[in-house]
């Protein structure tokens, strides 16, 4: 969502590295672009112009003067603000008696639906016990959405289809969870094309009937400027406590989320980073700021993993290797868990430095490689994977034609598999190998 404010930033520091002491002037041209760079990012005018207010009084400053790197000590500043601008991290008020109510509000196509079983599943991973309410009568195929999400989700839900008024299938969907011992009632109201009285009047009767302990806007963060101004109408009539970004992982220029936090008052709790049900991060303004300036984000990467890989089965795989007895089955696994992990380019961003050498090395095909690795892996046959030594040049040809590729590509997967079994072999042995340019 950021990548051209990344880069318009880098350059920037980029610049500044280049001058040994920094002057006021130095540090005013640098600062009118990275005003022109969150203007266009569309970051909201008034934020902009605080933020680089912020920003100057420190940087010509004596913090600055007195340092050996001061471009790095700008970019430092540049950091702390930014994370000041977007505010402490918001969490949900789940302490108090059961079920707690989370209503999500928003405007048609925000995608408020998807969010409340994306929400729902990682409630449960806490540990909770999420019950889903169909309160969208309105948009046609609203309740379905939901029944589909959340049988697939396995989460228990109420809907009473599109004739019975909002309000009321809300107070008999709460009965229902708390006959069912839910801890956390999520209901996911309609919305419209644009703030209406109509609308507000059904989100309050719903409120003053269910007692909410959050109200979650679930915000377009594709919408930009408009995001802040629907943000400020929903926190003026309801009283929001917190926001959902949606859709951050698509080409938004992102000045949405640094300035809904400062506009409204209002914390900003969840990003939705993709459609899969488990594309749901907690929001972590420093992460954020980080990712932002380019600087990558560790601690997202390793909590993604942390979820995605399976410790015993890490173990198993090593001990594998070691023994010099990785197959290409297991080859396929590791795979399909560093897939679930997201995009290549999107793993990169996340590593210090690694996100401009994404943007300097082509990796539209990466994607497309690990499909057509998978593929070839799927077309051979449970002993070929095992033992991918039988495969003559006949098997060759049949798993390049089941495949949809050619015995080229055949070839070349496993001479990449044999140099990786070479080389995890000589690991085991404890010798490590001749690198070029290294002496031992």
């Amino acid at each position: 969502m950021f990548e051209t404010l990344t880069d318009r930033l880098q350059n920037i520091f980029d610049q500044l590295g280049r001058h040994g002491k920094l002057t006021e002037e130095d540090v005013d041209r640098a600062l009118r672009e990275v005003r022109l760079a969150l203007l266009e990012a569309d970051v909201n005018l008034k934020v902009a112009k605080e933020f680089i207010k912020r920003v100057k009084e420190r940087a010509i400053g004596a913090e600055v003067t007195k340092s050996l790197t001061p471009a790095q000590m700008v970019i430092k500043i540049v950091h702390e603000e930014l994370i000041t601008t977007l505010g402490e991290a918001g969490r949900l008020n789940l302490s108090g008696a059961s079920p707690r109510v989370i209503m999500l509000v928003g405007l048609q196509g925000s995608g408020k639906t998807t969010t409340a079983a994306k929400l729902a599943l990682h409630l449960r991973r806490q540990g909770r016990r999420p019950f889903m309410i169909a309160a969208d009568t309105y948009r046609p195929a609203a309740v379905d959405q939901l029944v589909t999400l959340a049988k697939q989700a396995n989460i228990p839900y109420w809907q009473e289809g599109t004739t019975v008024a909002p309000p009321e299938i809300c107070k008999h969907g709460l009965a229902e969870a708390k006959k069912q011992d839910a801890s956390v009632v999520l209901i996911d109201t309609a919305g419209r094309l644009q703030i209406d009285d109509t609308m507000m009047r059904e989100l309050q009767a719903i409120k003053e009937l269910t007692a909410p302990a959050d109200i979650l806007l679930v915000a377009d963060s594709m919408t930009g400027q408009e995001a802040v101004r629907i943000a400020e109408g929903f926190n003026e009539k309801v009283g929001l406590t917190g926001l959902i970004l949606t859709k951050v992982d698509g080409d938004a220029r992102g000045g949405a989320a640094i300035s809904m936090r400062e506009v409204t008052g209002v914390p900003i709790k969840f990003l939705a980073t993709g459609e899969k049900l488990d594309a749901l991060e907690v929001f972590y303004p420093e992460r954020l700021a980080s990712r932002i300036l380019g600087m990558g984000d560790m601690l997202s990467l390793i909590e993604k993993a942390e979820s995605t890989f399976d410790q015993k089965e890490a173990e198993k795989l090593q001990r594998k290797m070691m023994r010099n007895e990785f197959t290409l089955e297991d080859f396929l696994q590791q795979m399909q868990q560093v897939k679930r992990m997201g995009p290549i380019a999107q793993i990169l961003d996340m590593i210090p430095g690694m996100g401009r050498l994404s943007k300097e090395v082509d990796l539209s095909g990466a994607d497309d490689q690990f499909r057509r690795v998978e593929a070839i892996i799927r077309s051979m046959t449970p002993q070929e994977r095992r033992n991918p030594r039988i495969l003559n040049a006949s098997r060759k040809r049949r798993i390049a034609a089941g495949s949809g590729t050619e015995v080229q590509d055949v070839n070349t997967l496993l001479k990449q598999f044999r140099d990786m079994q070479r080389l995890m072999q000589q690991i085991g042995k404890g010798r490590l190998p001749r690198l070029p340019g290294l002496t031992r």
